[in-house]
């Protein structure tokens, strides 16, 4: 373990291999190895398992494997929260950077919101709902109510499809129109609403549904 130490200190963290980085959070170079090969040399997979599958992997145990999930949590939270596009939301695409790197692995649904003042500044983006696999309740009365608390004037509805499509179903059109009409009441504008999935995400901005 010294050895990476001192490349750490003399060359930076970004220097570290992957195995070396999970050598440092495991505390055990062979185990390293170990749970990396499990996973075909892939990062991204080893912080996507079940904590108890992943526990099983060549003896890691309960607190090294919790440790790798919060190590790989860290990082989703990290680029969702930072860099351009953070402060300021001007296209889906932003959206989409925004939330992709924590909702698309997801195997529920999740529903968030972005609050947003007329420039288009985050206010806050609020967890509204979680449910299943097939879906999840959204209350527009709440979305409304916290625009008005917050002072918002515009807002981004955005949500995943654990199934892997990013098409709108029938429910997130009618959710969308639900939305917009109360939020109108109040001259808040629904921006647009977003579908994140695995092979892609879908914006009713972009489809040409905001509006109807």
């Amino acid at each position: 373990m010294k050895n990476i130490l001192d490349k750490m200190a003399s060359r930076g963290v970004e220097a570290l291999s992957d195995r070396e980085l999970l050598a440092l959070l495991t505390e055990d170079e062979q185990l390293a190895e170990v749970v990396l090969s499990a996973y075909d040399g892939s990062l991204a997979r080893i912080g996507d398992q079940p904590e108890a599958r992943l526990r099983m992997v060549g003896g890691l145990g309960l607190k090294r494997a919790r440790m790798l999930l919060a190590a790989a949590e860290f990082g989703r939270r990290a680029v969702a929260s930072g860099g351009s596009g953070s402060d300021f939301i001007n296209t889906g695409d932003d959206v989409v950077r925004l939330f992709r790197p924590q909702l698309e692995r997801l195997s529920h649904e999740e529903c968030w919101v972005v609050y947003l003042t007329s420039s288009n500044r985050v206010i806050e983006r609020y967890r509204i709902s979680q449910g299943g696999v097939t879906g999840t309740v959204v209350d527009h009365r709440l979305i409304v109510k916290r625009a008005l608390e917050l002072l918002a004037t515009q807002l981004i509805l955005v949500h995943n499809h654990p199934s892997g499509t990013p098409e709108a179903s029938g429910q997130d059109k009618t959710l969308t129109e639900r939305v917009a009409r109360a939020a109108a009441l109040f001259d808040i504008r629904l921006l647009d609403h977003i579908i994140i999935a695995r092979d892609g995400d879908f914006s009713f901005l972009r489809e040409g549904l905001m509006g109807r």
